[in-house]
């Protein structure tokens, strides 16, 4: 049995989540906190295999809970959001970044058509979700020792497109990344993020706030520009041509995925051959995998986050078990890596 814990200050609403979690067998709801205090405390006492936490609630909300649980008794945590407004979003990808795994969408209004696919995603997450290990949060972080330049060699040819594609823990990893990059970034960058219908431009808002470069939800037959970083809309692909200009597809979901990185990868293989740089992150399951695969036969690179700072070694796992990155780094190096390749000189050149 998967014991859950639910965080929700709205009675009916978690009544609702409950009924929908004890519906599948294979859960048990162990316990209801009214408040981000309460939440904690239950979390101690009663140890869940995972949390679903409002982010909206009294006395503590659930990014200061997600914060105090990661500290005292880390548990997987998934937040639970029915609103789309900027505050609540922002601290919602703020708890993420806290170490709560993943952003889901409140399951509402039993009598909506789109209630039975929403409820079984929902108990879906909640059960993968609770596989995965946490790590203990230190209030105060010692800092990280600076690594120096790898020093690589950088693929034959000019690089004109990066990409990147994640899933599970991919806003955290996302930001870390992005914030690496400098101003003068001299390219586009197409990001896949498999994310809650709803969320996708207040990820956007989030990440513009903590990196250097222009970022916002792609749109059909945009131009692509330098210096700026362009996300998949909800339930659209995100392509691009060789003129420079984004193209949105309403195309079958790929291996389940619209959008989809394997999609997007495809599509700049196409447009551009070799001169393609893909960075596949943390995420559940295999999407990215056959699209790294024809980068790296047409020549193209492929870098992969490895395993010891993925919070689910999932998408980039296929793609390292499969033989088709070119390296495998550490979150940290990421970025720096990008930007050796791209501009031939290492981040800390300046």
């Amino acid at each position: 049995m998967i014991r859950v814990l639910v965080a929700e200050d709205s009675l009916t609403v978690r009544e609702l989540l409950v009924a929908i979690l004890e519906s599948d067998p294979e859960i048990e709801v162990v316990g209801q906190a009214k408040d981000g205090a309460e939440a904690v405390e239950l979390a101690e006492r009663l140890r869940p295999d995972i949390i679903t936490m409002d982010i909206q609630m009294p006395v503590l909300d659930g990014l200061e809970a997600t914060k105090e649980i990661m500290v005292r008794r880390p548990t997987p945590v998934v937040v639970v959001s029915a609103s789309t407004s900027k505050p609540d979003v922002q601290r919602s990808f703020d708890a993420i970044r806290a170490g709560a795994l993943m952003l889901l969408e409140k399951p509402q209004d039993p009598r909506s058509p789109a209630f039975d696919g929403r409820r079984e995603r929902f108990l879906q997450m909640v059960k993968a979700m609770a596989e995965v290990k946490v790590v203990r949060r230190w209030a105060q972080p010692a800092p990280r020792p600076r690594r120096p330049p790898t020093g690589r060699r950088p693929p034959p040819g000019t690089i004109k497109i990066v990409l990147i594609a994640a899933s599970t823990g991919g806003p955290a990893a996302l930001q870390q990344l992005l914030g690496a990059l400098p101003r003068d970034f001299t390219l586009p960058v197409l990001v896949v993020q498999h994310i809650a219908a709803g969320f996708i431009h207040g990820l956007a808002e989030w990440l513009a706030a903590s990196c250097n470069l222009r970022v916002k939800v792609a749109e059909d037959d945009g131009p692509l520009a330098a210096r700026t970083v362009y996300l998949a809309p909800d339930n659209r692909h995100l392509g691009l041509a060789r003129d420079g200009r984004a193209r949105l597809s309403d195309a079958d979901p790929v291996g389940g995925h619209r959008p989809s990185a394997d999609f997007l990868f495809a599509a700049a293989v196409s447009a551009y051959g070799a001169e393609v740089l893909a960075v596949v992150l943390t995420g559940m399951g295999r999407d990215g995998a056959d699209g790294a695969r024809s980068i790296k036969d047409r020549g193209g690179w492929v870098l992969a986050q490895d395993e010891a700072t993925s919070v689910v070694y999932g998408m980039n796992r296929e793609v390292v078990q499969n033989g088709c990155a070119n390296e495998v780094l550490p979150l940290e190096q990421l970025g720096p890596a990008i930007v050796e390749l791209v501009q031939g000189r290492s981040s800390d050149d300046g």
